[in-house]
């Protein structure tokens, strides 16, 4: 993974094309700080893409995962992903996908994280999980259920369908098609299209659209409670009532 904070455009890209972008356990790992650092940067907006143009991103690397235990594998092959991936899909900022090539599995389920999708003409999609004797274990029967649907998610995972980018983007799953090679293009003419736009607004609604879809909705709403309380008064007379040792004489009132 690859982070590149460019003014207030954040970059993340998947480097692995001799493998098709495949995640192994370092990436999921690495995936973590990077969307801590750009949860806490001046950033406005975000752009995932993959290395190359073959692959977005082919899924967890079989490799990867095997070899481990039934244990080993629900214990840190999927709850490490799903920790990994939620840290994107919760980020603050717009993530904008570009589907630079082949979205299958987790690659997908990392797609389903953004809040836009651009898809190159080339670019094929599915989840071929159930083919191999394993589930789409990185949301991929929740998160995506609750972006694209039910239906087109039982025709990737039960009935083993692919699609086109065009294909794709008539069902839902992308919002928009580009030649191959202009995903990028797109993706920085859109994230103009966001910056002018109030930060702090657009936060707060992409919160609320995560809390209405029952994404991290109790962090949302302790979040957005949370500002509150400490914009007001109240919160002003009580570290001062802690320091001085006395009573809390509550106000009542928004700090101006």
């Amino acid at each position: 993974m690859n982070l590149m904070l460019d003014g207030r455009v954040a970059r993340l890209t998947i480097r692995r094309a001799e493998k098709l972008n495949a995640l192994d356990a370092a990436m999921l790992d690495a995936l973590v700080p990077l969307c801590r650092q750009i949860e806490r940067s001046d950033a406005a907006v975000v752009i995932l893409t993959g290395e190359g143009d073959r692959a977005f991103c082919a899924g967890g690397d079989i490799a990867a995962w095997s070899e481990d235990s039934p244990t080993a594998f629900g214990r840190h092959w999927v709850r490490d992903g799903h920790v990994a991936l939620d840290a994107l899909a919760r980020l603050r900022q717009p993530v904008i996908a570009v589907l630079n090539g082949d979205a299958f599995g987790g690659g997908l389920e990392l797609a389903a994280c953004a809040d836009y999708r651009i898809a190159e003409a080339h670019a094929r999609i599915g989840q071929p999980e159930t083919g191999l004797g394993i589930i789409p274990g990185w949301s991929g029967t929740q998160r995506a259920v609750r972006r694209f649907g039910a239906q087109v998610v039982r025709r990737m995972t039960v009935f083993g369908e692919v699609y086109t980018a065009d294909e794709a983007r008539h069902l839902g799953l992308v919002d928009v098609v580009t030649p191959k090679g202009e995903g990028a293009s797109a993706a920085i003419e859109l994230a103009q299209r966001v910056l002018p736009r109030s930060p702090r607004a657009t936060e707060l609604t992409k919160m609320l659209i995560n809390a209405a879809e029952g994404e991290d909705r109790e962090r949302v709403l302790e979040s957005l409670a949370g500002s509150l309380a400490a914009a007001s008064d109240d919160l002003t007379e009580g570290l001062a009532a802690f320091r001085e040792k006395r009573k809390p004489r509550f106000p009542g009132k928004d700090t101006p």
